[in-house]
């Protein structure tokens, strides 16, 4: 019976840690690695996403423990005494001991806050300060998008440089038994085909480069996704759809309001007023209402301590009024205006950097557009350049090196399409994200 049981536990945990282990595989892992999944699954799982959301959970908190000071305050306070010498007085010309050996007190003490320069604060600038730390997570999210993006294309291009290596090899493979047997057949010299291993083994080294280069962007990609390490990471891709994609609208004027660091800013130069307002309170009176009820015990005999309460309360009002502190107002009411005025400079710089990055990133973008519709349309010569050339060279009409001119005229300008392609969509993100139109 112990055997049985033992076997149905062990079957259940099994199953039960295998349950756990694909739930967990399903969450951390991507089975379909599309652009699209590939951010989103970095807008979840990157380490500075987690700290965003993290630090807007203890900007809120942090407001409300500000916030927590406008509400009644509460507290009691316990003391217990024993006095060895007693106090002297002196009465009418008499000196007596004042008090007795034993004492006890108790206080409930109740404040109000009704004019603070702090807690004002706290009100007048909660919502700023909460919407500064969204703006931040905001601004990550961006330069998550971006990054992960123009990664995922890094990869792809050095995944399409090796396919082309794959079929420049087969092709070269092809050209040196072509050339070999030419040679044995006496129809050329040795130099065709030692010219066509010569280009193999270049072709077979650059590949060995290209892989190498794929794991380190794979890394990379992985690391800007925040994807484990060791995770299975296939990209899903359509060049089509993504040869659709390269257009974006180039007449688009750029709006300061759409960008995230401008709103940044912004908000910033309205807590520097708020700033502002509060060193100016300074010179204003603080005003609490306050109420306590008190128990106090006094006895010589310390067993009959708690026999008998003689206590007392009373209500009021406190004002606070600072009448001279050195100048110390002065000089911060100073300090903050100089820092408010340093921020609106900040807005001014700000807005000609977003303009120069929006200049030179839509010139980046037409300028590897047009680089892209010129080598497709150089990729077709270069296929009808190759092609003749191998026929003359087969008829016997052009010589060897003809061919490997040709055919390293098409495996640069095959290389050089897709790397426009590539570098065509990551000046259209940095377009985007000069504009502000960044999607997440």
């Amino acid at each position: 019976m112990k055997k049985i049981i033992l076997l149905l536990f062990a079957v259940y945990f099994t199953s039960f840690k295998f349950y756990s282990m694909s739930l967990i595989s399903s969450d951390s892992l991507l089975e379909k690695a599309t652009l699209q999944n590939c951010v989103q699954y970095a807008l979840r799982h990157q380490p500075l996403m987690k700290q965003s959301r993290l630090n807007e959970e203890i900007t809120g908190y942090q407001i409300r423990s500000k916030l927590a000071d406008w509400f009644p305050q509460l507290n009691f306070n316990y003391n217990l005494q024993h006095n060895y010498l007693l106090p002297t007085s002196n009465f009418q010309g008499n000196t007596i001991k004042v008090g007795l050996n034993n004492t006890s007190s108790g206080q409930f003490s109740l404040t109000q806050t009704i004019f603070n320069r702090d807690v004002l604060l706290a009100a007048s600038t909660a919502g700023e300060v909460r919407n500064q730390a969204k703006q931040i997570s905001v601004n990550n999210k961006i330069n998550v998008v971006v990054n992960v993006s123009k990664a995922f294309y890094a990869v792809l291009f050095t995944q399409q440089q090796n396919n082309l290596l794959d079929e420049d090899i087969i092709r070269l493979k092809q050209s040196y038994e072509d050339a070999y047997n030419q040679y044995k057949g006496g129809v050329v010299d040795k130099t065709d085909y030692e010219q066509a291993e010569i280009a193999l083994n270049n072709a077979e080294a650059e590949k060995k480069q290209n892989e190498e280069l794929l794991k380190a962007n794979y890394a990379n990609l992985k690391d800007q996704m925040g994807y484990p390490s060791d995770g299975d990471l296939s990209l899903l891709y359509n060049i089509t759809t993504m040869e659709n994609e390269v257009s974006i609208d180039t007449s688009e004027a750029l709006n300061y309001d759409k960008r995230i660091e401008y709103k940044l800013l912004q908000t910033q130069y309205h807590l520097d007023q708020a700033n502002l307002k509060y060193y100016e309170w300074s010179f204003l009176p603080s005003l609490n209402a306050f109420a306590e009820y008190n128990f106090n015990y006094q006895n010589n005999d310390l067993p009959k301590l708690y026999n008998q309460n003689y206590p007392n309360s009373y209500v009021g009002l406190q004002l606070s009024f600072p009448i001279f502190q050195g100048g110390k107002r002065i000089q911060e009411i100073g300090q903050a205006k100089l820092e408010l005025e340093r921020s609106g400079y900040d807005i001014v710089s700000l807005k000609n950097s977003m303009n120069a990055q929006y200049v030179q990133s839509m010139s980046n973008y037409k300028s590897n557009l047009n680089n892209y519709i010129i080598m497709k349309k150089n990729l077709e010569l270069a296929k009808d350049v190759y092609n003749t050339i191998e026929l003359q060279y087969k008829s016997g009409v052009k010589t060897y090196l003809d061919v490997i001119t040709a055919e390293s005229n098409l495996r640069t300008t095959e290389v050089n399409l897709i790397n426009a392609l590539y570098q065509t969509l990551s000046s259209k993100l940095d377009v985007q994200k000069a504009l502000g139109t960044i999607q997440y």
